[in-house]
Order: C-alpha cells, then sequence, then structure tokens
C-alpha cells in the first residue's frame, strides 16, 4: 500500500520506527464492504466521527477491528461506546471527562482516551487552547476509570502540508512539555495528528496515529439532501 509505504519513509527521515505509528482507517461514510476490503489488506484500527456509525458497523466488522472515536462526543452518547472503542481521541471538556469516568466505572473498565487540542487556535473546531492543557489534565488526572494517553489535534485544512508543520511540532513540545511536569497518573505517548493531506509531515513531527480517511478509500460520497 503506497500510503505505508510513504508512512515508513516518514518514519525514517525522522529516525523514528514505523511500527511506531498507527495508521488509523477512517471510515466515515463508508460502507461495511469497503471498510472490509481495508481490513483484510490489514488495517484493522478504525476510525469513526460519529457514535451513530460505530454502532451501525460495530457487530458487522466483528471483533477482529478496534475502533477509535475520533470527532467531537456528546456526553449523552458515551455510554453506547464506553466499552466499544478502543480509544476516545476528542475529550475536551471537564463535564465530558466526568461522564466517560461515570461510564467506565459502571463498566469496570478503564477508558484510555487523548485531550484534544485546537493547536492553530481556529473557531471552527473544537479543542481546549493549549494554555489551558496541563490544568485541564491535572483536574481530571485522579479519576481512577480515564487513562490519559496523550494528545490529538485537527490542524488547519491547507493545499500545502509544509504549512501545518508548525503547529504539529507545537503539539509535540506541548507534550513533552507537560510529561516533564511529572504529573500523578499521567504520562502520556500518544500523538494523534495529521490526516490525508498532511501526514506525512506529522509523523515527522512526532505523529503516532496518522487519521487516513480519502487516501485509503477515495473522496467520500455524501448522501444527497432532499429539500422539502
Amino acid at each position: 500500500m503506497e500510503i505505508k509505504d510513504k508512512i515508513k519513509q516518514a518514519a525514517l527521515r525522522s529516525g523514528r520506527l514505523p511500527e511506531d505509528i498507527l495508521l488509523l482507517a477512517v471510515t466515515k461514510t463508508i460502507d461495511t464492504d469497503r471498510i472490509q476490503e481495508a481490513v483484510e489488506a490489514g488495517l484493522t484500527s478504525l476510525g469513526e466521527n460519529k457514535v451513530q456509525e460505530i454502532l451501525n458497523k460495530y457487530e458487522t466488522m466483528g471483533e477482529n477491528v478496534k475502533w477509535h472515536l475520533i470527532g467531537h462526543l456528546q456526553t449523552n452518547k458515551v455510554k453506547y461506546i464506553i466499552d466499544k472503542v478502543e480509544l476516545i481521541h476528542s475529550v475536551e471538556s471537564l463535564k465530558l471527562a466526568e461522564e466517560i469516568e461515570k461510564r467506565a466505572a459502571a463498566k469496570n473498565i478503564i477508558m484510555p482516551i487523548l485531550i484534544e487540542v485546537n493547536i492553530a487556535q481556529e473557531d471552527s473546531k473544537f479543542g481546549l487552547h493549549p494554555s489551558e492543557v496541563e490544568n485541564f489534565i491535572r483536574n481530571i488526572s485522579t479519576m481512577q476509570h480515564i487513562c490519559i494517553k496523550g494528545l490529538m489535534t485537527v490542524a488547519p485544512f491547507v493545499e500545502n502540508p509544509e504549512e501545518n508543520r508548525y503547529y504539529f511540532r507545537q503539539l509535540r513540545e506541548l507534550l513533552v512539555d507537560i510529561n516533564e511536569k511529572k504529573i500523578d497518573n499521567v504520562h502520556m505517548d500518544i500523538l494523534s495528528m495529521g490526516m490525508t493531506g498532511d501526514y506525512e509531515v506529522a509523523i515527522e513531527e512526532g505523529a503516532t496515529i496518522v487519521r487516513v480517511g480519502t487516501g485509503i478509500f477515495g473522496k467520500r460520497l455524501y448522501p444527497e439532501k432532499v429539500n422539502k
């Protein structure tokens, strides 16, 4: 697969091992037959933006895949996916963290999460301001059924991926800085950043998970809206 080759080369350029980078296949709007083809090609980690999409595909795809919730998560939807996902990428409020803690406790599990950071401070994006991240982590680090594994960001959409190098580097530096604070129960090593257009640059700057959808499945086909 061309993408895996590019991931390998980007990893080697940055002095890293290709196997330390997870290619997360983003299956938004993709039907299960096409997802199955990707799984058979070796892509068993799947990312979805919406809870309902995971629920629609969960049983069909079976136990051989690992689901990641990568989109904005509403508190009232946590209960549906708390025991179905490998990692929640998009935690950015105390209310959401508390709900995840509550639902994980009820299932007697520990839920791995990433903190979503709006690293470019775009009004249209979810996520914490970089200056808020340390205090937020301190506030939730005592929760017994949450494990903070790292940081996630959705970088700006740009034509030239080099334009996002600065933001990816900032996120990596933020992760290193917080780890150096030695907060109890917090040692983060995951950076979820980079998508189809810029994942190579993200890897060069330290990404451990890249979220690729159109690069794998092609252009998404959204259902047409019917005017009533």
